[in-house]
């Protein structure tokens, strides 16, 4: 008896479709192997694992590595590709980085005895979703809900260094670039320019930008596609700032981006 396609109402031979079965049937136990092992797999271990032998589990990793699920290191050991990282990811997309970040958050507050503040971009701004506030007296306190423009954050800095030259040149002409204070970047090569610098070192700082005395540091979350989902940034006095914290902080973004699915590049 012949299978019959439901999508095409045409017959197929029961032996194409018993073949193709077990190629897939194959091709999972593979994947199973690679992912539940701690670093990449050889063929010979992959063979073993599965039951297959070594000429069919190389043809079908073969055709796995063609289309990125899996890669082969140069000692031909397999492990997960990128490709299939970033499918698994997206079952994680309506993970709440509000709710992945609050221990981090706390954890850093603490460590660092500043306020830690959760942003994410809406449009040309930032909005300050969550925070971590000091005990300390005298303290810098974003409102949960408040919203700055991008070019007088940290982390604004940042984001748009992710969206491009182009969209940075549209922003300024779109916004005008209001300067809140003298240390505004108010011109449009000015904030070209320490965008770039910000985007290759991967971390920013706001330097009395948006309000004389206040000073932060930001860096970027990541969720499993590498799309920039949120940033990371402490507030504080001025003169209590100490530009080491950029490196906690980046731990810090990468800890919470991990648990967002991102597995780097």
């Amino acid at each position: 008896m012949n299978t019959v396609n439901p999508e095409t109402n045409q017959e197929v031979p029961q032996e194409t479709s018993g073949s193709s079965i077990q190629v897939i049937d194959r091709l999972a136990r593979l994947l199973d192997v690679i992912a539940a092992s701690p670093g990449p797999v050889s063929l010979k271990i992959l063979a073993a694992e599965t039951g297959l032998h070594p000429s069919t589990a190389f043809r079908i990793l073969g055709a796995l590595g063609t289309v990125g699920y899996v890669e082969r290191d140069v000692n031909s050991h397999y492990s997960i590709g990128r490709k299939l990282a970033r499918l698994g990811a997206k079952v994680r997309t309506g993970v709440d980085v509000r709710e992945e970040a609050r221990s981090v958050m706390e954890k850093l507050r603490d460590q660092l005895g500043e306020t830690i503040n959760l942003t994410v971009r809406e449009g040309d701004e930032v909005i300050y979703v969550e925070r971590a506030t000091s005990n300390r007296m005298m303290r810098v306190e974003q409102v949960i809900g408040s919203r700055a423009p991008l070019h007088v954050t940290a982390v604004g800095k940042l984001m748009l260094g992710e969206l491009g030259d182009a969209f940075i040149r549209a922003y300024a002409k779109r916004t005008g670039l209001k300067a809140y204070t003298k240390f505004t970047y108010a011109t449009q090569d000015s904030l070209l320019k320490a965008v770039h610098e910000a985007s290759e070192q991967g971390f920013a700082f706001d330097n009395e930008e948006a309000e004389i005395g206040v000073g932060c540091i930001g860096v970027l979350i990541r969720d499993g596609s590498g799309e920039v989902v949120a940033g990371l940034s402490t507030s504080a006095p001025i003169e209590r700032r100490k530009d080491e914290w950029a490196a906690i902080l980046q731990k810090a973004a990468e800890e919470i981006s991990e648990r967002m699915g991102y597995r780097g590049e």
